[in-house]
């Protein structure tokens, strides 16, 4: 099986260019750049190297940097924004700050003939993200692309099979990308392109059937895809000792928990607990308006729960999570910015009375969750069914929780995911929610005068939630989703719909 080395130096995208590889069925394993070195890079028999980006400086003593041995290897490599000036940096060539230079968001891009560029066009649209640039590119390399700004979009040192990019290939924004990356996989690196995730899980379940014989396992069960998935591959590994806990924190949405614990409880005859918790998390709650801190609170809940629940199994080797990629990257993996905690990776509490922690997922992106749920043969309307985060609606109520807000909440977001459901216009979104916002505007009711809550829509098309781009609903699902919820829920005075993609937004409002 070929391997994709992706060497991490604390980019936001780093877990993307690894599932941007594998949607090409190439294996790709992500590495810390301070956690492997050039011998076992050598030892691990890797068929190509991608440099991620970053967000330091080449030239500050502090920033990430590796050995430059890893030039001489003679396995391809690819440098992507900061992996591109790093290569630069240790062939000898010159990375400058651009004060006039740097370059933010959809850029047109100009490439020369290139084994990279193959099935690119000589214009197109690239995804840019730089303060620094290249300025002067080592000997033996060549430019093959550049922008209106950016004289060094792209270089080559061809003999050695070392190619680099400024620009981000691995996001939707570049229109080549997937080109770009597959002509490094396949032209340059001559992958054969025959790994499966399905494979991968079928050979975790025997794993986990060998590691874990005679193991009493608790999972958190949410009902949301990831843990849903988790559960089936823990349930087929092993059996009546796996017990799953779903925990109702009052913070679901309208009639969730009721269909989770049908589905798993009847349906897949999974060992299930409900515990009915929403008063013990409210009452936590109380008074908290910070976003993080209502994730931390609502994680380290979530683990007393389930510590509570171990206790009257008896002793509980291991707690398993459905945490996926995303939810790492996004919690500050490595060197990368956090940029927030989720309630199942960064909001555990250091201390938790379990003898170790699993997460079968956590080397998974969303699509190849689903991918291998249905091949275990889960219901496709729950694999299918859009994200939910762990803190729930805690997480789309914006500034303090109470009980009513809840339930204005749950209303609202029921109607407008009824409206989108059922509309038969084109595509649907990917994911599609209500936001109660913590601002209070005048309106209008009869003849009287109201002063209600506005309610936020959000609807994004994506195929990675690393990315997002807000979703072109008509107008006529808006309107009568407005209408029906500033009729129908108590409350709520004003409706509006949120535009902004991902970046530089988040998918949720906190």
């Amino acid at each position: 099986m070929d391997k994709i080395l992706v060497l991490d130096f604390g980019g936001q995208y780093n877990q993307l260019i690894a599932r941007r590889v594998r949607e090409q069925h190439v294996y790709a394993e992500i590495k810390p750049y301070d956690g492997v070195t050039v011998s076992d890079i050598r030892a691990a028999g890797y068929s190509g190297i991608i440099f991620t980006g970053g967000p330091n400086s080449v030239y500050d003593p502090a920033s990430p940097h590796f050995d430059p041995e890893i030039l001489e290897l003679g396995v391809p490599i690819l440098g992507i924004c900061y992996g591109m000036q790093l290569i630069a940096w240790m062939a000898g060539g010159t990375v400058s700050g651009a004060e006039h230079s740097s370059e933010y968001g959809k850029t047109a891009l100009t490439v020369r003939p290139d084994t990279l560029f193959t099935d690119v066009p000589a214009s197109s649209i690239c995804w840019m993200s730089h303060t620094d640039y290249v300025s002067k590119v080592p000997e033996g390399f060549e430019i093959t692309a550049f922008t209106e700004k950016c004289p060094c979009a792209a270089m080559r040192d061809e003999s050695r099979k070392i190619y680099a990019v400024q620009f981000h290939p691995e996001v939707t924004h570049t229109e080549y990308g997937r080109e770009i990356l597959r002509g490094f996989l396949f032209s340059v690196c001559g992958c054969a392109g025959d790994w499966d995730a399905r494979d991968f899980a079928e050979k975790m379940i025997e794993r986990y059937r060998a590691e874990l014989s005679g193991k009493k396992v608790l999972l958190a069960l949410s009902g949301g895809v990831d843990s849903s998935v988790a559960a089936v591959i823990l349930h087929r590994a092993v059996g009546e000792n796996l017990t799953c806990v779903f925990v109702d924190h009052g913070l679901l949405r309208k009639g969730e928990g009721d269909l989770v614990e049908k589905t798993f409880r009847r349906e897949l005859g999974v060992n299930l607990i409900r515990v009915n918790a929403a008063e013990r998390f409210l009452k936590k709650l109380t008074g908290v308006t910070e976003p993080e801190h209502k994730r931390k609170i609502i994680g380290e809940e979530f683990i007393r729960v389930f510590e509570a629940e171990a206790k009257k199994i008896g002793h509980v080797h291991y707690l398993a999570q459905g945490t996926i990629y995303p939810d790492v990257i996004e919690s500050g993996k490595g060197a990368s910015a956090v940029i927030k905690s989720h309630h199942n990776v960064g909001g555990l509490p250091d201390v938790i009375s379990f003898d170790e922690l699993i997460e079968p997922l956590r080397d998974f992106f969303k699509d190849e969750v689903r991918s291998v749920g249905l091949s275990l043969g889960l219901p496709e309307q729950l694999v299918m069914r859009q994200p939910f985060p762990g803190p729930g609606l805690a997480v789309r109520i914006v500034g303090e929780i109470t009980e009513n807000k809840i339930k204005t909440l749950q209303e609202a977001d029921a109607i407008f995911r009824e409206e989108v459901e059922k509309s038969r216009a084109g595509a649907k979104p990917d994911q599609y929610f209500a936001v109660l916002t913590d601002t209070r505007t005048v309106g209008v009711m009869g003849d009287a005068r109201t002063y209600g809550y506005a309610v936020a829509l959000r609807a994004v098309s994506t195929d990675d939630f690393m990315t997002a781009e807000w979703s072109r609903l008509p107008y006529e699902v808006l309107e009568r989703a407005s209408s029906r919820i500033t009729n129908e829920v108590p409350g709520v005075s004003r409706v509006v719909y949120d535009i902004s993609s991902k970046p530089p937004a988040t998918v949720e409002w906190e």
